[in-house]
């Protein structure tokens, strides 16, 4: 039986990656990650998971915007303080 997933699985795995970056390398996602794990009791990939859903929601932000990305947008404001 095979699991059905929603999307389109060549985007899915691009935004999987562009997250397993921004937390290696960006200090907000890497300290949000942080939070979901150490704070919220998260597993990290379920972590993982919810920051992809993040970074798509801020690239769609951006684009329909028009605007550079912005840190102080990306900090939940319990992070942030």
């Amino acid at each position: 039986m095979k699991i059905s997933k929603r999307g389109r699985s060549r985007l899915r795995r691009f935004i999987y990656m562009m997250t397993m970056s921004m937390v290696g390398n960006n200090p907000e996602f890497k300290a949000m990650h942080a939070y979901n794990v150490q704070m919220k009791k998260m597993k990290k990939m379920r972590s993982l998971m919810k920051l992809c859903g993040k970074l798509a929601r801020i690239l769609v932000g951006m684009a329909r915007s028009n605007e550079a990305y912005n840190p102080t947008k990306t900090m939940p404001l319990q992070l942030a303080a």
